[in-house]
């Protein structure tokens, strides 16, 4: 059981990075519900996933997960990002909204192609304004061992955001995803992890491995 149950909506729990994150919070305790455009869909990964983790897991359509949650997870592909967020906009006041969302434009994915103001996640927070602590994270995690609660995975995720109490909240949120979350810093500095995703892409093809991650070395 976690230390500090929340209730977590993960908008895209349908997709591959956000069916992994609600498998590992299920697993840990924490209550978690999966929101998708249809909702018949959004049930059935929740059941998979309940089963799997044997946890508390339901799904239902986008508002009514980021309404019931107390944090709400954007795990949807770059190019539906911003609508989905001002979409939930009244349903996220006062909320931690944790965006995981990477610019990648296929059929490029392995080159750093970011929006003309530099960070997509800053562009959500902007539209959102200050009412929402919008947190930039999971950026650099493979999907693939996320979704194996048997797979050690051996990545760090940066938080960034410009509420401390915001990154600190999610760096619990990693631990608990079995993850080492990292202080880094304001959302301004979420530019950094999304041009990266693009990078390990590269070298994964590059390479012929399935899940090269960010590893921070000298901390303790």
């Amino acid at each position: 059981m976690a230390v500090d149950a929340k209730t977590i909506a993960v908008i895209g729990g349908t997709g591959p990075e956000g069916r992994g994150l609600a498998l590992r919070w299920a697993a840990a305790g924490h209550r978690v519900i999966i929101g998708s455009r249809d909702a018949q869909k959004a049930q059935a990964a929740a059941a998979e996933l309940a089963a799997k983790a044997r946890g508390a897991v339901e799904g239902t359509d986008v508002l009514d997960a980021a309404r019931r949650a107390e944090i709400v997870v954007l795990a949807v592909p770059f190019s539906a990002q911003l609508d989905t967020a001002k979409r939930m906009a009244g349903e996220l006041a006062g909320k931690i909204l944790v965006d995981v969302t990477v610019p990648l434009v296929p059929p490029k994915v392995s080159r750093v192609q970011l929006p003309p103001d530099d960070s997509c996640v800053v562009r959500v927070q902007r539209e959102l304004g200050e009412g929402v602590r919008v947190v930039s994270a999971f950026q650099n995690v493979s999907a693939h061992k996320l979704s194996d609660l048997g797979q050690k995975v051996a990545c760090d995720v940066l938080v960034c955001a410009d509420s401390a109490d915001a990154r600190q909240a999610v760096i619990a949120l990693a631990r608990d995803a079995g993850l080492r979350g990292i202080d880094a810093g304001p959302l301004a500095n979420s530019t950094a992890a999304e041009a990266l995703t693009s990078i390990l892409i590269w070298i994964n093809r590059t390479y012929k491995i399935p899940d090269a991650g960010l590893a921070i070395t000298g901390l303790p």
